[in-house]
Parts: structure tokens; C-alpha cells; sequence
């Protein structure tokens, strides 16, 4: 893409202006250090010097659809120049407002940051809370351990010498239909043993049984609940344990250097190298690789998107994204009914996302991409190597061997990967989204971390969760995702198709010996919901009406199956149930509207229900067939903890594959070249046994290897 070179102004608070010279950055681009500085800037002059503004979040409003496409339509036409008329650069604020009174205003407003213009504004009233920052779950803590009333409820309890008290912030859950909740939030409280000296020595196996509440604007702990400690034996009842709290739990150590066992030493280097480098390009956020080109957006809630996804130049998706999950607990035991995380509406991805390892949580040659935040005061920061690109041998691609001369003709898998991880107290999420030769997408979440746990009764055991450690009770949970596809089939006009697969009746004219089903293929025409179905294969569908393919003579289309995960097993009535209806179905079918990204709707933080989530998209009852459309899958994990969970969880994994389905005139990655990977030895004591057959008479054959998780040799 050309660029051109302009001189833009930054206003500083003082309302003076700052000048830069810059390239013209991509509709899609990131907002810049420089362009979040000057929506800070803009937001400040416009509210005046008598207000007090603590901002939340400054990031990048994508362009309206419609804009956008007519841009990229000249682009992939190669119609652009440096004078292209662009969509507006827009970066939403979000930001509370502290009058003189101490009276505090959430608001949101979109700032031409070109012009330097606030454009749009929107006060939000007090139903609605905005999601949390880390600046307030640090005050939390502070405010934990100046109160009187906490330092009350921990004297109710004798803590060994050594150990000290930790606080897990979390957000308030949906407050009780009758309770008044100004802006709320709650820890899950630890001690930690400090004995050893090492601060990364584990608090978790220590859970201490109660929950201090913090109203956010007075910065005060308004109460601190009680939590029950019991067993199958007490039901709902409390105060079963005694002051002596912490004798019956146990060390549950992860860092190497405090492990009570020997670490393995048969473990033996196996490592990823790319001699020649990665067979990718990067141009800013524009990613190419094979047939892939696509380009990479980050944004505070949301983590890492996909946009504009082409293959060998055909449109498939305008945009891939993780759009919301929720974590609700099953311990009935008040004010665990409260218990309750959206970790992208509450917290966002974004905020949360790690800065990633060299060799550790990505192999071989790896790209990174920094990201730019904003701080309290609104000022950007970069946080460095949130998101890494590598490849990855995913197994064998496609295989034949002719039976009749013994060749084989063999491909590997090699698949293109955008990873970002997370981390919200003691769970870590991984997600990824995969790209492979044979014009497949994966999208994969990766469940690990610590299992949130509390106190339990020495000898007892619980109907709410199991006892991973002594003292320790994992609760039982679900964990439930859901991505948001916006489909693009060689254009913009789709139609979503649910397909399955049937028995038929016997008959003399169509079925004499009963082994035919049929394959019944219902369009969706108006917007709804749908559950996954593996006894009849239901697969959905993204195809374009328009668009032949010219061997089947069937609609071009991408397609998945939903997973027949289990959904929200809260009971309907319930507000856990009520806030977030996007678990109650596995795929929604709406019609694209601007600013409509959320599975949960906007405000999640300390929502009794789900408000412009796709519960309400999908009673709009709109047109969807053969228009621009988007499906949202949930899928999910109910976690009833194991022991092996214990006191770090191996990874829980779940993926979602969207295929090409009569996309192609043949099978993609049939050109993939098959070559024998020369790293590839037999192991010590193997007899030759390939060296007078199959690899001299199958000169296709070949392997390529990947590592696990440590490369000394994986490079920038």
C-alpha cells in the first residue's frame, strides 16, 4: 500500500499543539502511541479544566463496514494511492468523569484523531458498569488491608508466623435482583507462606474463607462475607471451622526451585529450526503466508482479530474474533452465586495479555506485535510481544500409497499461527487462530493455570467441587466461549445453511436395501438460534448463493461443525442464566450491524442480564439470507476439577475448524511440495530399515518435526 507522508498536531492538556510527521497508517492499523495521545488530549480540552477524568481505555473504533469495503475493494485492485480517500481514523475513550461533588460520570465518546475533533458521545447511565481496570484492582487491595473491617474479619482467625495475607480481586458478579450496588468489587482471600523467601512461592493452597467487598467510587470496604467451609455432611450451613484455619492445608508449589520432587533429566532437546527462516512476510499489521493474506488487529477487550482473510486472493472472512466467555461457578453455598468472571466484558483479553517468552510459548522463527494501551491518566503504553506469529508441522496433510507399486506420496501439514495468552489471577486462556495449506482455519482456546479453590473442613468432602489438596476445594465450574464469524464468501451476500445428515426409510423406489440418508440442507432466512446435533452431523454452512463452484455446481462455502459442548447449566431463572444468554445456544445467526462485536452485549461488569448481546440481535427477527450476516459460536468446557488439576492444570483444549466446503475446484494443497526432511534420524539401536526401500523408492516422502516448549535456538 502507498503512503504518504503528513504533518498531524497533538493536543497536549494545556490545549497547546504538538506536531509530528507520520506515514498514513491502515484503516485497521492500531491506533498509535501518538494518535492515543492526541484523543487524550482532545478528550481533556473538550471536558474542561473543572473535572477530574480518569481514563479506562483508548483504542481504535474500527471503520463502519460499508467504508471499510469500498477501501479495501481499491486496495486488493490496487487502485491505491497516498491522496485515496481513507475512512476517518477514530479512537474510542472510555473514561469516568469526577465532578467537583466527587460525583462520578461514565461516558464514552469517538475522537477524530486527524482532525483532533470529538465526534460522538454518549453518557452511560449507572445500570450499566464499565469494565474493570488493573489500576482498580491494585486500589482493591490497598483498600483490603487499610480497613478496619477486614482487619476484623481476619482476626477471626490465628495465621501460622510467616504467613502473610494475599487478595485475588475479582469482578462482583451480577448483583441480587433487590440489592443496590453502586460499583462493586470482591476478592477471594490467601495467605501465603513466606518462609522460604521466594516470591513466587504458591498462596493458593492456603484459602482463607471469606470476601471482602469494595464499593469502588468511596474506595472502602463496605462488608466482608463469611464463606461456608463445609461438607456433604452440613449442606448450606456455616461456621463449621475453627480459628485455626490453615493447619489441615498443605504446600502446592509449581516453580521449579520449590518442587518437593526432583525435576525429569530424560527429557532431551528437541527443537524447531528453519535454516532458511519463515516462509512468511510481514508488512505492519499485513500478514502473508502461502495463499494466506490477512491483517492483525489487537484491541483492549477483544485481544487479537482477524481481518479482511483472503486466500489466493478469494474473499473468506471480514473479520474473526474472540468475541466474550463466561466462567460460572456450581457452588449453591451464598455469595458464590456471585461468582461469576466475563473475562473479556469484566476485565478484556487485551489488558490481560502476557508479554510472551523467546522460545517458550512460541517456536522457531518467531514475529511479535506490541500493542498500545492506555494508562490511568490516558497516556499510551506499549505493552511489549502480546501477540506472536510462527509455524507449526500439524502431522501429516494428505497421504496415498499405491498399493500396486508401493509408492507413497506424502504432505505435511504445515500451519501458520497468531497466538496471544492471558492471564486473570490464577487461570491462564491461550488462544490461537491457525491457518493451514489446504485452506483450513482452526480456531483453539487452551485452558490452564490454577483452579480456583476455597477453604474446606479437615476429612470432609463436597457435593460443589472436589479436594485437590487438603484444605483445598476446587469449585465446580464452567467455562464458556464463544467466537464471532463474519463471514465473507467471495463476497459479502451470504447465506447460512444448517445441513444434516438422515436416515431414510426403506422403499422399493428410493431405498430398496436401506442403506441410503439423506443430506437435507435447511437455509436460514431469518436471524435465530440453533444447537449443535452429532447424531444427525449438523454442520453449518457459510455459502454464497451467487458464487457456483464449477465441478459440484453447489454454492462456494466455508463450513464447521459445532461442538455439542455442554452450555450454561445454571438454572434460566437464575441471574448467572439472564446475563449471559450467549451460553444458552451453540450457534446464532444475525445480520452485521455496526459496533455489534459483543456475544454478551456491551456491559458485562456487574450486569443482572444481557443487554444488545445476541439474544436481542436475534429478536430483531431480521433478513439473513443472502445478506451480510454473522454466526456466533459458543462452545465450552464444564470443569468438575481432578486432582491431576493439581496445583497447575495441563491444558484443557478445544477447537473449532471452519473448512472450505466447494470452495475449491480441487483439494488446495495438492501442490505442497513433499520433500524428506534431512533432520530426521533413527533413533539410537534402529536398524536402517528404510535404506533399501521406501525412502529411495518414495522420493516424496518426508517428515517435518516441531518441539515442545523450550527452544534454545528459536529466534526473533
Amino acid at each position: 500500500m502507498a503512503t504518504e507522508q503528513v504533518t498531524t498536531g497533538q493536543l497536549t492538556p494545556d490545549g497547546s499543539t504538538a506536531t509530528a510527521t507520520t506515514s498514513i497508517p491502515h484503516p485497521l492499523d492500531q491506533l498509535s502511541v501518538f494518535e492515543s495521545d492526541s484523543a487524550r488530549g482532545t478528550i481533556l480540552k473538550a471536558r474542561g479544566l473543572n473535572v477530574t477524568i480518569q481514563f479506562r481505555s483508548i483504542a481504535l473504533e474500527e471503520p463502519p463496514k460499508r467504508e471499510l469495503c469500498r477501501f479495501l475493494d481499491l486496495e486488493h485492485a490496487g487502485s491505491l494511492t497516498a491522496h485515496t480517500p481513507r475512512p476517518a481514523r477514530i479512537a474510542k475513550v472510555q473514561y469516568d468523569v469526577v465532578r467537583a461533588d466527587k460525583h462520578i460520570v461514565y461516558i464514552e465518546s469517538w475522537v477524530d484523531v486527524v482532525e483532533r475533533k470529538e465526534v460522538e458521545k454518549r453518557v452511560i447511565d449507572k445500570v450499566h458498569q464499565a469494565a474493570l481496570t488493573t489500576n482498580e484492582f491494585r486500589e482493591f487491595s490497598d483498600a483490603c488491608f487499610e480497613s478496619p473491617i477486614y482487619k476484623e474479619a481476619l482476626a477471626e482467625f490465628d495465621l501460622p508466623d510467616g504467613f502473610v495475607v494475599s487478595i485475588d480481586p475479582w469482578p462482583y458478579g451480577g448483583p441480587d435482583a433487590d440489592e443496590i450496588a453502586p460499583r462493586y468489587t470482591q476478592g477471594l482471600c490467601f495467605a501465603r507462606d513466606t518462609r522460604s523467601g521466594n516470591e513466587d512461592s504458591n498462596h493458593y493452597g492456603y484459602p482463607l474463607p471469606i470476601i471482602p467487598v469494595l464499593d469502588t467510587y468511596t474506595k472502602k470496604i463496605v462488608r466482608v462475607d463469611r464463606l461456608a467451609t463445609g461438607g456433604k455432611e452440613d449442606g448450606l450451613d456455616y461456621g463449621t471451622h475453627t480459628k485455626d484455619i490453615l493447619s489441615h492445608c498443605k504446600p502446592a508449589e509449581y516453580v521449579p526451585e520449590l518442587l518437593s520432587q526432583p525435576l525429569r533429566t530424560d527429557v532431551k532437546p528437541l527443537n524447531v529450526i528453519q535454516p532458511e527462516g519463515p516462509s512468511f512476510q510481514v508488512n505492519g499489521n499485513l500478514i502473508e503466508w502461502q495463499k494466506w493474506r490477512f491483517r492483525l488487529g489487537f484491541n483492549p477487550r477483544e485481544g487479537a482479530t482477524l481481518h479482511d482473510v483472503r486466500y489466493d486472493g478469494r474473499s473468506v472472512l471480514y473479520r474473526l474474533s474472540l468475541s466474550e466467555m463466561t466462567v460460572p461457578y456450581g457452588d449453591p453455598r451464598p455469595p458464590f452465586h456471585r461468582k461469576q468472571a466475563f473475562d473479556f466484558g469484566d476485565a478484556g483479553a487485551g489488558r490481560a495479555a502476557n508479554n510472551l517468552s523467546l522460545g517458550c510459548d512460541c517456536l522457531g522463527v518467531i514475529k511479535y506485535f506490541d500493542a498500545v494501551l492506555s494508562e490511568p491518566d490516558g497516556k499510551a503504553s506499549v505493552s511489549k510481544n502480546v501477540v506472536c506469529l510462527h509455524e507449526q508441522d500439524n502431522g501429516i496433510g494428505w497421504k496415498h500409497t499405491n498399493y500396486r507399486t508401493q509408492r507413497a506420496v506424502v504432505s505435511r501439514s504445515r500451519e501458520l499461527v497468531v497466538q496471544f495468552i492471558i492471564t486473570l489471577a490464577n487461570y491462564e486462556y491461550i488462544f490461537a487462530y491457525k491457518l493451514d495449506q489446504a485452506g483450513g482455519i482452526t480456531v483453539e482456546t487452551r485452558a490452564t493455570g490454577i483452579v480456583s479453590v476455597v477453604n474446606i473442613d479437615p476429612g470432609k468432602t463436597s457435593p460443589w467441587g472436589n479436594v485437590v489438596s487438603e484444605g483445598a476445594m476446587a469449585q465446580n465450574h464452567q467455562h464458556l466461549f464463544c467466537i464471532r464469524i463474519d463471514p465473507a464468501i467471495d463476497g459479502h451476500a451470504n447465506t447460512i445453511v444448517a445441513e444434516e445428515s438422515l436416515p431414510m426409510p426403506m422403499s422399493r423406489e428410493f431405498n430398496p436395501f436401506g442403506n441410503g440418508y439423506e443430506v437435507r440442507q435447511t437455509p436460514i432466512l431469518k436471524s435465530k438460534y440453533f444447537d449443535a446435533s452429532p447424531m444427525t452431523n449438523l454442520t453449518v454452512k457459510m455459502t454464497n448463493p451467487s458464487k457456483l463452484n464449477p465441478v459440484s455446481g453447489k454454492p462456494v462455502s466455508y463450513k464447521f461443525i459445532p461442538s455439542p459442548s455442554q452450555l450454561m447449566l445454571a438454572h434460566p431463572d437464575s441471574i448467572m442464566a439472564k446475563r449471559a444468554q450467549f451460553a444458552q445456544h451453540h450457534v446464532w445467526v444475525t445480520r452485521y450491524k455496526d459496533r455489534e462485536l459483543w456475544a454478551g452485549g456491551e456491559f458485562t461488569n456487574q450486569s443482572q442480564k444481557e443487554v444488545d448481546g445476541v439474544a436481542d440481535a436475534v429478536a430483531r427477527n431480521e433478513n439473513v439470507d443472502n445478506d451480510d450476516v454473522v454466526v456466533w459460536n459458543t462452545f465450552g468446557l464444564t470443569h468438575n476439577p481432578r486432582v491431576e488439576d493439581w496445583p497447575v492444570m495441563p491444558v484443557e483444549i478445544h477447537q473449532i475448524h471452519l473448512r472450505p466446503a466447494d470452495f475449491f475446484s480441487a483439494n488446495p494443497a495438492i501442490d505442497v511440495l513433499g520433500t524428506k526432511n534431512e533432520a530426521s534420524i533413527l533413533s539410537p539401536g534402529e536398524e536402517q530399515c528404510c535404506a533399501s526401500g521406501d525412502v529411495q523408492q518414495n522420493p516424496t516422502s518426508h517428515m517435518q518435526g516441531t518441539g515442545p516448549d523450550l527452544d534454545p535456538r528459536s529466534k526473533l
